[in-house]
């Protein structure tokens, strides 16, 4: 299996306007925004994360994602522990979680042949 690199970081945080203030502080740019304290911020040389505030009440989390071009190519390696195939996501995408040897999550996406859920 070969995939495309980290297509994004996602970043959940407790203070929106903090965070992107933060992000933005660092060269990164809104790319997409929702109406619900979150979105996507592009960095000049196209790292993308998407930022998502969260409640207080809920510990913050985040993720890496890497971009593979057609989920029915992927074949993970016997090395590669396979925690949940891909499923479709509401955002558009397939999604498969991985765990790294250190017990770390990694997701894989993939572009959905269903397109774009709301």
């Amino acid at each position: 299996m070969t995939s495309q690199g980290f297509e994004l970081i996602y970043i959940e945080t407790h203070d929106w306007d903090r965070s992107l203030a933060f992000w933005q502080g660092l060269g990164f740019k809104m790319e997409f925004e929702t109406d619900h304290q979150s979105g996507i911020l592009v960095a000049p040389n196209g790292s993308r994360i998407y930022l998502a505030q969260q409640s207080l009440d809920d510990p913050l989390a985040m993720d890496l994602y890497l971009g593979v071009a057609d989920a029915k190519d992927v074949r993970p390696d016997a090395a590669v522990d396979v925690v949940r195939p891909f499923t479709t996501t509401h955002w558009g995408t397939e999604v498969m979680t991985v765990r790294d040897p250190d017990g770390r999550i990694i997701r894989i996406q993939a572009p959905s042949e269903q397109g774009e859920h709301s």
